[in-house]
């Protein structure tokens, strides 16, 4: 059992009705402002299956502190300005990992 110390954040977003396709392409268009912090180790857009409209942004850091630091930047800023139009309302939670069952059997070969 082999412990992790990723750092996760959860965004659950409320896309306004008509606008979920156009939220879709500008989130792919600025995903490198993420992707490319070298804290960044992961991310994901999920659209809800069971709720229409919702979208969960899931991305994965180094550490909390790395996270907290990019949160507060100026790209960052940006960033959400660009995807903010698209959304009525949203949430974040933060995560520490525990276990990472997928990397745990990619490492020991099962």
């Amino acid at each position: 059992m082999a412990e992790t110390t990723v750092f996760r954040v959860m965004l659950r977003m409320q896309i306004f009705p008509g606008m979920e396709r156009d939220f879709e392409k500008v989130w792919y268009s600025v995903a490198d402002v993420v992707g490319d912090n070298p804290a960044n180790v992961g991310q994901w857009l999920l659209r809800s299956a069971e709720e229409e409209g919702v979208y969960y942004i899931m991305s994965d850091w180094a550490d909390e502190a790395r996270f907290r630091e990019f949160e507060g930047s100026e790209a960052h800023v940006e960033h959400r300005k660009k995807l903010h139009p698209y959304r009525s309302h949203g949430t974040m939670a933060t995560l520490n990992m525990v276990f990472d069952l997928g990397r745990e059997r990619l490492e020991s070969g099962g």
